[in-house]
């Protein structure tokens, strides 16, 4: 009897150092003080990323006192470092930028923005609330044409748009409230789907195998159907940390399960992307870093 459960201890160890993740984390070249994230490559290795704004003399630009947020685009070489950073050409005035996606042909940018600077502002609205925006790419001109997305009610804030990659679902964080699909915690991750025709079908909750009553937020659906988003739920590392949840081919999801380290840290850990390589990034504030938000590049072995 000892040698068989010495056996079946010998098995599950086995078994379970094959599933262990191992994870190269590597903090980037472009880091410095000024935060960094919300990145995301297209097909072509063109990156997004947020920081601050920056004025005519290279200092960081504000509003009433407070930095203001805006879109950096560069290149992705082959070792993950991301180089030719500048500005991206938007040619409308929109205020604080916090998030942004292509769409998988990189014809459309999401950006997720707030009221406090549109010109058609609805009456009564918080400036502060945030809402999701897309443009169009017009050659000469930069990106412009935004419209704010049809679902964004404005007594609710919907943020960190991420397309799926078929192209036919966007998923968002937002504290819709109300119904069946209301939100739990202070921010769910929801979706929508896209619609042949361009148009879009109405938000809905991923539920509470992915969702918790903390905050939900930047969610990105990778190759094999994997949700991953960060949360601040408890019995994590610290702060926010990265969670994933398994896709079902009929749409449900499985219980989400964070990460290990040195992908998710006791500090806030966010924005994470994979490719079909199992390389990526994420955003985080650990210990180490080199300013605020710093992006790193990763390799799963």
């Amino acid at each position: 009897m000892k040698k068989a459960i010495y056996f079946l201890f010998f098995l599950i160890s086995i078994f379970g150092h094959s599933q262990i993740e191992n994870y190269n984390v590597t903090n980037l070249n472009m880091n410095d003080e000024k935060p960094h994230f919300g990145l995301i490559v297209n097909q072509d290795k063109t990156v997004l990323f947020v920081s601050f704004l920056l004025n005519k003399k290279g200092k960081i630009a504000k509003v009433k006192g407070i930095p203001t947020l805006t879109l950096y685009k560069g290149q992705k070489e082959e070792s993950g470092e991301i180089i030719n950073v500048i500005p991206l050409k938007i040619d409308e005035k929109i205020g604080k930028i916090t998030s942004a996606t292509f769409s998988t042909d990189s014809k459309k940018l999401y950006i997720t923005t707030n009221y406090g600077n549109r010109k058609d502002k609805p009456k009564g609205v918080s400036a502060t609330n945030f809402h999701i925006e897309v443009g169009e790419f017009v050659e000469g001109v930069g990106w412009t044409n935004f419209k704010v997305l049809p679902f964004c009610k404005t007594r609710f804030s919907y943020a960190h748009p991420s397309i799926s990659p078929d192209g036919k679902t966007i998923y968002f964080t937002a504290n819709i409230k109300g119904g069946k699909d209301t939100t739990k915690g202070s921010s769910d991750i929801f979706k929508v789907e896209i619609l042949a025709d361009g148009t879009f079908g109405e938000p809905k909750n991923l539920g509470y195998k992915v969702n918790s009553y903390s905050k939900e937020m930047f969610p990105f659906m990778s190759q094999d159907s994997t949700l991953y988003f960060a949360s601040n739920r408890p019995n994590g590392f610290g702060g926010y940390d990265i969670y994933k949840s398994k896709m079902n081919k009929d749409k449900t999801f499985e219980k989400a399960s964070k990460l290990p380290k040195p992908i998710n840290s006791n500090k806030d850990d966010f924005c994470f992307i994979i490719d079909e390589n199992n390389t990526g990034y994420l955003t985080s504030k650990r210990t180490g870093g080199k300013g605020d938000d710093d992006i790193y590049y990763f390799k799963k072995e």
